[in-house]
C-alpha cells in the first residue's frame, strides 16, 4: 500500500463531529438500527437516493422522519396510490389574477417520501426519475430546480403483497442503496414498548442544510488509490460476466459505488477509501441493478456474495 499522503489525512475535525452529531440524533427516533442509520447518512452525503424494501410497522417511516429532523431540512411525504399522477407529486399549473402559476408538489422538500412507492403504476414512478437524476422538475417549459440537499426516501412493500407493480429497471438504477430495517433485536424492542407509545420523539437539528452540502463536497475530496479503484472495477466487471448473473453493473452503478464508498470512508474518520469500504456497500449499492440468473428474493445478494468471496483483495 502506498504510503501516506496530505491527501490521505483523516477529514476536519468538524466533519466527525458533525457527522457523530447526525448518527446520535438520527438513532434517537431509529431505535436498534445503527447500520441503517450509518448508510442512510452515508446516501445523503454521497447525494444519492434510498430504497427501503420491508413489511410495514418496522420504521421506514421513521426514518425518513429522522433524517429531515436531523438534517434540518424540509420532510414532504407522498402516499403513492393507484390513482396518483404525476401532477400530484411535481406540482401543477393553476389560473391566478388571468395568468397561469405553477404551485410545486411535494417533491419540492429536502427529503421527500415517498410512500409505497411500487402501489403507482409505472408511469407515475417515472415522474421522479427526472428528479433524482437532476436534482430539477421540468414543467411548463421550464426547468425548477429542486431544494438541496434533496433526497428521496422510497418505501417499497414486498411484491407478494396485493396490489404492488414492480419498479422499472430505470427506477431502481436511480437508487443508490436499498436496504431492509429489519425487525428490532429483543432489548430494542423492550425499549419501546417500555416507552409506552410508537410515537416518534421530537427531534431538533443538529445542522442546516448548508452544513450537509459543505459533507457533501468533503466526500468528493476523498482519495480512492488506483489498487482500491481496481478492486472496484474488477468487481464490476465481475458481475457482468459471472454465469450467476444475467445482467452485470452498469457504469451508472460503477459510479454509485464509487461515490459511497467515498461517503462510507468520510463516515469512519478516513480520508481514503479501503477495500473493506468497497465490500461493505458491495450488495446495497449492486444487488438491486443486477438480475440473477436463479430465481428467489435474495438470488442477487448470494450472487454477489459469492462473488465477493472469490474475489481477492489488494495486497492479499
Amino acid at each position: 500500500m502506498a504510503a501516506t499522503s496530505p491527501r490521505d489525512a483523516a477529514p476536519p475535525a468538524w466533519a466527525k463531529e458533525r457527522i457523530d452529531a447526525l448518527r446520535a440524533r438520527i438513532a434517537q427516533g431509529v431505535r436498534g438500527k445503527d447500520e441503517v442509520v450509518e448508510l442512510a447518512l452515508v446516501a445523503v452525503i454521497a447525494g444519492g437516493h434510498i430504497l427501503l424494501e420491508d413489511v410495514p410497522g418496522v420504521g421506514k417511516t421513521t426514518l425518513a422522519w429522522s433524517l429531515a429532523a436531523a438534517l434540518g431540512g424540509q420532510l414532504r411525504r407522498v402516499q403513492f396510490t393507484a390513482d396518483l399522477l404525476p401532477s400530484d407529486v411535481l406540482g401543477t399549473s393553476v389560473l391566478r389574477d388571468g395568468a397561469l402559476e405553477f404551485r410545486p408538489g411535494p417533491i419540492f422538500g429536502n427529503v421527500v417520501l415517498a410512500d409505497e412507492i411500487n402501489r403507482s403504476p409505472p408511469k407515475t414512478q417515472s415522474c421522479l426519475l427526472e428528479a433524482m437524476n437532476e436534482g430539477a422538475v421540468s414543467a411548463d417549459g421550464l426547468t425548477r430546480p429542486l431544494p438541496r440537499p434533496f433526497l428521496v426516501v422510497a418505501t417499497q412493500n414486498p411484491f407478494d403483497d396485493q396490489g404492488t407493480f414492480p419498479l422499472p429497471e430505470s427506477q431502481l438504477d436511480r437508487f443508490l442503496l436499498r436496504l431492509s430495517m429489519g425487525y428490532l433485536d429483543r432489548e430494542s424492542e423492550r425499549a419501546v414498548l417500555r416507552a409506552g407509545t410508537l410515537d416518534r420523539p421530537a427531534l431538533a437539528p443538529v445542522c442546516d442544510p448548508e452544513a450537509v452540502l459543505e459533507l457533501c463536497a468533503l466526500a468528493e475530496q476523498i482519495l480512492v488509490r488506483p489498487e482500491v479503484e481496481d478492486y472496484l472495477l474488477d468487481l464490476i466487471a465481475r458481475t457482468r460476466a459471472d454465469g450467476r448473473l444475467l445482467r452485470g453493473v452498469s457504469t451508472r452503478g460503477a459510479g454509485a459505488l464509487y461515490r459511497a464508498a467515498r461517503a462510507f470512508a468520510l463516515c469512519r474518520g478516513r480520508g481514503y477509501v479501503i477495500p473493506e469500504d468497497v465490500r461493505a456497500l458491495a450488495l446495497p449499492v449492486l444487488a438491486h441493478r443486477v438480475l440473477p440468473r436463479a430465481e428467489g428474493p435474495h438470488a442477487a445478494a448470494r450472487a454477489l456474495t459469492e462473488l465477493l468471496r472469490e474475489l481477492p483483495a489488494p495486497g492479499r
